[in-house]
């Protein structure tokens, strides 16, 4: 396995022969995704989508935390971080769970392709029993059974690892410690397939079969107007119309 490269908010990146490990590392606050670690996390997907790699994995520091979402302290826009929403790529990607996943980390191992967990492992949506939602959870109703999906988003329970296997959350569970081995056995597997066949597979999934969160929707707008936005044809049109002449565009 290769150095780890350590980004600003101390999100960590190592790659592993073909396989891209991106860690939350952050275990004293049990992962809590700061504004700066979304960002940083969207960057090193980003920089994987455009890389040779051929799998990706996400996953958390130490033994006590996944992730436990939002640092309330620096909230991160965290849609960012989010697999089909700001993490925007083709190739696989795996989450590899141990021990708590809280609110937006469980955003996370949903919205993975695939998810393996510990015994250890807990997932909570606790957002009905705190007065706040970003309206993104609805799309765990796409991926498991719609009454499991709601014993989760409106009950507010603690799912342990065995019953999130149950419920199709999760792909495989191993004991304490085993997730990211399984993890990687996965995405092995994975890379030594098609890498036009997975990514053509995974893109008619998530775009003709799974329905989406009207936040997904939002967001999705949000990031192609942005994209018109920052542009050198917006910049261009603008200075066109101050200096009365005809817009040279370029399409990008």
């Amino acid at each position: 396995m290769g150095e780890a490269r350590v980004m600003e908010s101390g999100v960590e990146i190592r790659e592993d022969g073909p396989v891209t490990i991106v860690t939350i590392n952050r275990p004293k606050k049990m992962n809590a995704i700061s504004s700066g670690a979304a960002k940083d996390i969207q960057q090193a997907f980003a920089e994987f989508d455009a890389s040779d790699q051929r799998v990706a994995i996400i996953t958390g520091a130490g033994g006590k935390a996944f992730s436990s979402g939002a640092d309330v302290t620096d909230r991160p826009e965290f849609w960012r971080c989010v697999p089909t929403v700001g993490l925007d790529t083709a190739k696989p990607v795996i989450a590899a769970v141990d021990g708590w996943c809280i609110g937006g980390g469980m955003l996370l191992a949903v919205m993975a392709d695939l998810c393996v967990c510990t015994e250890t492992s807990k997932f909570s949506y606790p957002e009905a029993k705190v007065g706040i939602t970003g309206g993104m959870i609805p799309a765990l109703a796409a991926r498991i059974p719609q009454k499991m999906a709601m014993e989760i988003i409106l009950l507010g329970r603690t799912v342990a690892g065995r019953r999130a296997y149950e419920m199709g959350l999760v792909n495989e569970v191993t004991p304490a410690g085993g997730h990211l081995d399984a993890a990687l056995q996965m995405a092995r597997e994975m890379a030594d397939m098609a890498p036009l066949v997975l990514s053509t597979l995974k893109t008619a999934v998530n775009r003709d079969v799974l329905a989406r969160a009207p936040a997904e929707h939002m967001v999705h707008a949000r990031i192609a107007l942005d994209r018109v936005a920052q542009s050198y044809d917006s910049k261009e049109g603008v200075a066109a119309f101050r200096e009365k002449r005809k817009p040279e565009f370029k399409g990008c």
